[in-house]
């Protein structure tokens, strides 16, 4: 019996089927413990010894072969490798999605003509404020909530601190150009006092600032449609609401159409609970104060220009739909696919 059981179980050819013929054989309710179970009505003890002999050799050889054919179709399922060739190369970390942003924009801007230029982290209060036509009493310079830096102040520009905006970058900018036309992408981190789903104490700006001779809104409306559609894709459509910022006048909110539902504020679950309107908020934008101007020691009678600060993170969790930002700053990898 034990030659025609290891027959069988030559013949399997997968492991399901081995595991059936396991169970037939050698399970509790198998055919050795059956065989097993018959010995107990053999009243010769001589004779019920040499049974019992005989059923274990042949369950153990049955054992042996079972395993022996686990080990053959397991073997049937490894793929044929050559030990010469060369391995594969294992890639080794990932660019961060944060730079990979600051890269795309970059790219964006360059193609109408935007040079990427880089100012302090740690600046003055006159180039974060004074400059940008917040003078000290202002109240707007309590909507930054800055961090002030344990340094010397300076006689002409004031306290240090942790740049909250890009905008800081703009006076220089002008300074630097001395009068020339600017056109500037500032990408920096910023730094004010939040920290939840949407906010956190540092995150990354960048700043467009276009100076010249006849600009006007409809170029302002112009370059950040181009980004939104380069960057969003080309069904995006922009809006502009009229809103207050103290460097600049008129004034912006920029919104664009909601990246989940498309702007028509339904998706498959019902209502968008996203956007609930249909467009999602980009950021601000204006023309240039002519305080600001002045500020750059530009003619503001001759030259206008315009200006905008997104957040790069912002920008990225809308295109990827990601709801919490603290994610980009917590080492998880689901985030790098």
């Amino acid at each position: 019996m034990a030659n025609q059981i290891i027959r069988e179980i030559q013949q399997a050819k997968s492991l399901d089927d081995l595991e059936v013929l396991k169970t037939k054989f050698l399970g509790k309710k198998g055919y050795f413990n059956q065989q097993l179970q018959k010995l107990k009505s053999v009243s010769d003890p001589i004779q019920k010894k040499n049974l019992g002999l005989n059923i274990n050799n042949q369950k153990q050889e049955v054992i042996r072969a079972l395993n022996s054919q686990i080990q053959a179709v397991l073997r049937q399922k490894e793929p044929v490798t050559d030990p010469t060739l060369p391995g594969t190369k294992i890639s080794i970390g990932a660019i961060h999605p944060i730079t990979r942003t600051i890269n795309e924009i970059t790219e964006i801007f360059a193609k109408i003509g935007f040079y990427r230029v880089s100012y302090p982290e740690i600046e003055y209060e006159y180039f974060s404020f004074d400059s940008l036509n917040m003078p000290p009493s202002h109240p707007a310079r309590d909507e930054f909530e800055s961090f002030t830096v344990d340094g010397e102040a300076s006689s002409t520009f004031g306290k240090m601190v942790l740049s909250p905006h890009t905008s800081s970058g703009q006076v220089r900018e002008m300074w630097r150009m001395k009068g020339k036309p600017v056109r500037m992408i500032n990408i920096a981190r910023c730094f004010r006092r939040n920290w939840d789903v949407t906010h956190t104490p540092m995150f990354h700006q960048f700043e467009g600032l276009c100076i010249d001779r006849n600009i006007n809104i409809t170029h302002l409306k112009g370059a950040i449609n181009h980004f939104a559609k380069e960057y969003f894709g080309y069904d995006v459509q922009i809006r502009l609401r009229p809103y207050h910022f103290q460097f600049t006048e008129p004034s912006f909110e920029i919104d664009t159409t909601c990246t989940i539902c498309q702007g028509t504020q339904k998706t498959k679950s019902g209502k968008c609970r996203v956007c609930k309107s249909g467009w999602l908020e980009l950021g601000g934008a204006g023309m240039v104060h002519p305080n600001v101007l002045k500020a750059g020691k530009i003619n503001s009678q001759k030259y206008t220009g315009w200006a905008f600060g997104f957040g790069v993170e912002r920008v990225y969790m809308m295109k990827h739909q990601l709801f919490d930002l603290r994610k980009l700053f917590s080492g998880q990898l689901d985030i790098y696919q």
